[in-house]
This record gives C-alpha cells, structure tokens and sequence, in this order.
C-alpha cells in the first residue's frame, strides 16, 4: 500500500467538515476511499480498475455516487475555491471532447455539477 497516493493529513482536516454524518455503523476509513475516487478520477479508470490498496471498487464507487447526489463534492469544490481567492492567472482551454451518447443521463442522475447554475450564479 505504500505505492497508493493517499491524501495527506492536512488536506484531510480541510475537507473532513463537509462530510456527511455516519448513520449507525461507522464508514470504512474515509482516507483511503476519498483517495481512491481522486486516483480513478484523475487517471480517467472504470472505477473496477481501482487498485485493490483503495479497498473494493463498489465501495468506492458507492460513497462517489452517493456523496455526488448528497452534493459533498460541490461543496468542497466551491469552499476550496473560495478560500485560494482571485487565481493570479487563467487559462483557456481549448480541448474538445467527443462525448458517448449516455453522458447525458449522468447530469440528470445529478452525478456531475450543475453547471448552468453556477454561471448564473456569477
């Protein structure tokens, strides 16, 4: 497991506020899982292709669905961008990405931001 990146202690203790309350039974170590969905995330894996030292891929898959649709994501997006103030440099993009024709169902699962709502927002 010393191979896995894990999220350090201090990003942990910035994050760790916005999670939800465990009802009951206590959650599987939340490092070890939120690390999990950053690696598969990051490096754009099924989420079955996880490393085996981030635990089982359902679980990780589980608390990413659930935590997206509780909007747990959001939130520490918008605070963590809160907090670094206003970016001294922006840049532009210009990727353009063929999407599959399912991608659309994910917004409407609420597995991905609004981002109609941010702009409005702004």
């Amino acid at each position: 497991m010393a191979d896995l990146l894990l999220l350090s202690e201090a990003q942990m203790r910035r994050i760790e506020p916005y999670f939800p309350l465990s009802h009951g039974i206590a959650r599987v170590d939340d490092r070890r899982v939120i690390s999990g969905i950053v690696f598969v995330i990051r490096n754009g894996l099924r989420w079955r292709d996880a490393p085996p030292g981030y635990g089982p891929h359902k679980t990780i898959y589980n608390r990413f669905v659930r935590w997206s649709r509780l909007g747990v994501f959001n939130k520490i997006f918008a605070e963590l961008a809160r907090k670094a103030g206003k970016p001294s440099r922006l840049m532009i993009d210009a990727t353009h990405l063929k999407a599959h024709r399912t991608a659309a169902s994910l917004l409407k699962k609420g597995l991905f931001p609004d981002v109609s709502a941010a702009r409005r927002a702004a």
